[in-house]
């Protein structure tokens, strides 16, 4: 595939100089082809990344978030996971025909209220019929937030036997299936103070939620766990690949296999874009498999054809982004806008009640 280099729009002088990526030359056909925006996160830089297709290129829009992780999205509303919120940010379409230049966006994602979870080192997260639902890494289990309470636990392996800030599996993945939460990927079977380290090539497993059977085990470092016509699939990070797994045998079936450490996973039609992470020099990743291959491997984000199992579109950061954490897809929306707190604009940028009447202000509702 041929590459062509892209230029960022980032939030400052000094970002959009160090934010570099290349692609190849169908991603934006790609994108408009599905009829989607590609959401990016990774904690490493502190960015969400929205990639737009404009034309036949791709528009690239950075907002900062404090680490930010895991994500969820609709048309309706935006959530972000940080190292110690839950961002909330909903979509006023209204405002968006007011955004320069005009007649170019189709959304607007503005931030409205976030929860104060303290550093629980928020994973994945997601809305299973209508409830926000987030994989609690630090203390082991998943949960959902009310606002009197840091975090509300709802579910954890069943050997780990007490809820302590102590990572003993490191729970990391979640797939909600019909609505309610079902699948979790976990890198050790542990019940001790970050005991999934011991085994980390070979102790990742897969554990069905509503019956607390695991289904799929020996896997290296999983991540990603998403449903998806009639199948579950995962991410075998470890070993840079995409899989499926067979839930009566746990056989896991590799279906693509790819230049990165890979973490975040989406589909849509005929494709999965799958983040690629370069690795950390730590002793995280020693014994990985894929730590034989440090100098090859990329970051960004790849799309496969999952009929075929080839790599048909690629984005790839060369500057300022090493590791991605999420990647997800929104349908419908080809362009749209994330008001964050970097400028001057959440300043001036109203929504009220239709009740209340327009307001005469240069930006509102």
């Amino acid at each position: 595939m041929s590459e062509t280099y892209a230029g960022s729009r980032g939030e400052s002088a000094e970002t959009e100089a160090q934010f570099q990526y290349i692609h190849s030359t169908g991603l934006p056909s790609l994108l408009n082809e599905v009829g989607c925006t590609l959401w990016v996160s990774t904690y490493q830089a502190g960015k969400l990344i929205v990639v737009r297709a404009h034309g036949e290129r791709l528009s690239t829009l950075l907002r900062t978030f404090d680490q930010a992780m895991g994500l969820a999205v609709n048309p309706k509303r935006l959530a972000v996971g940080t190292r110690d919120q839950i961002w909330i940010l909903h979509n006023a379409p209204d405002i968006a025909p007011q955004l320069n230049p005009a007649g170019l966006h189709d959304a607007c994602f503005l931030p409205r209220h976030s929860h104060v979870t303290g550093n629980i080192r928020c994973h994945e997260i997601s809305w299973a019929d209508d409830e926000l639902w987030i994989v609690n890494t630090r203390f082991s289990c998943v949960c959902t937030i009310e606002p009197n309470y840091s975090f509300t636990p709802r579910w954890r392996p069943p050997f780990v036997t007490a809820l302590s800030a102590e990572d003993r599996c490191h729970l990391n993945g979640l797939a909600v299936v019909d609505g309610q939460p079902k699948y979790v990927t976990l890198l050790g079977e542990s019940d001790v103070a970050e005991g999934w380290r011991e085994n980390k090539v070979s102790g990742g497993a897969v554990i069905d939620v509503a019956d607390d059977e695991t289904i799929a085990r020996a896997l290296c470092m999983p991540h990603s766990p998403r449903w998806y016509e009639g199948c579950l699939w995962i991410l075998d990070s470890g070993k840079g690949r995409l899989a499926t797994v067979e839930l009566e045998t746990g056989r896991i079936q590799t279906m693509a296999e790819l230049p990165g450490y890979a973490r975040g996973l989406a589909f849509v039609g005929r494709y999965a874009f799958v983040g690629l992470s370069q690795i950390r020099e730590t002793s995280t990743f020693g014994g990985m498999p894929i730590a034989e291959k440090r100098g090859e491997l990329k970051c960004g984000v790849w799309v496969v054809d999952i009929k075929s199992g080839q790599t048909v579109a690629t984005l790839e950061f060369q500057a300022a982004v090493e590791e991605i954490f999420d990647v997800q897809l929104l349908p419908g929306l080809r362009f749209p806008a994330v008001i964050g707190f970097q400028k001057e604009a959440i300043q001036n940028t109203f929504v009220v009640p239709r009740e209340a009447g327009e307001l005469d202000t240069e930006r509102g509702l």
